[in-house]
């Protein structure tokens, strides 16, 4: 009769493991669902962030852009009063 016993412990502590096994089972499967939605607004920051570096480095590049203008415009205008100074001089 104490055989008989034993294996019925057994079998009940079994299948309680195997219950908590189970629903340990499924809750991590949930989590691991769940993580991705996570790592979606992580990468919309990244994105966010790359986007904001793209429009930061257009702003210097057209920056750099009418600086160069405005120094070509000022030479430009400076050139041609040194002619007509020039040839003023010679007029005279």
């Amino acid at each position: 009769m104490g055989q008989n016993l034993k294996t019925r412990l057994k079998r009940r502590r079994r299948k309680t493991y195997l219950k908590r096994k189970n629903i340990q089972a499924n809750t991590s499967a949930a989590l691991k669902k769940a993580a991705p939605k996570e790592e979606k607004p992580a990468k919309k920051a990244a994105a966010k962030k790359t986007a904001k570096k793209a429009v930061k480095k257009a702003a210097k590049k057209a920056a750099k852009k009418v600086a160069a203008k405005k120094v070509a415009k000022e030479v430009s205008d400076a050139a041609p009063a040194e002619d007509s100074g020039a040839s003023a001089k010679e007029e005279a």
